[in-house]
């Protein structure tokens, strides 16, 4: 990590969670920013009232419990769903992290056109479900 993104991380950890992602985005600087500021919308417009949080330094959203978390790599962008296991999936929109019991991501390439009908669908599944649970 450089000085200037020690300090970007730093300076990001005294900001709202809303702010932490602004900054973030903003220095992906590239698709993968333009992505991730896509996806948010979605899940803003998926979920009214839906809480934006910064944990494990990255985005997390939340509606009742953890909705799903925006991760981003150099080849990537993960949406991982946090009980996406229990999720249906009608469109088969989750791609990654198949194997396990519980969690179900998604991964979004450079280029991919996501299906935002269906992405909506998903988190207001996720959140249902959070609410379900309660």
């Amino acid at each position: 990590m450089t000085k200037a993104q020690k300090d970007s991380a730093e300076t990001r950890s005294e900001e709202s969670p809303s702010k932490q992602i602004d900054a973030k985005i903003k220095e992906l600087g590239d698709w993968r920013g333009e992505t991730l500021a896509l996806v948010r919308a979605l899940i803003k417009q998926a979920v009214p009232g839906v809480v934006e949080e910064w944990k494990w330094s990255v985005p997390v959203w939340s509606h009742g419990g953890i909705i799903c978390t925006g991760e981003t790599y150099k080849k990537a962008v993960k949406l991982t769903f946090a009980k996406g296991a229990s999720v249906e999936d009608p469109s088969g929109l989750f791609n990654a992290s198949l194997e396990g019991n519980t969690r179900r991501a998604i991964d979004i390439h450079e280029g991919e056109k996501i299906d935002e009908k269906a992405l909506k669908a998903l988190v207001r599944a996720a959140a249902a479900l959070n609410n379900k649970a309660r």
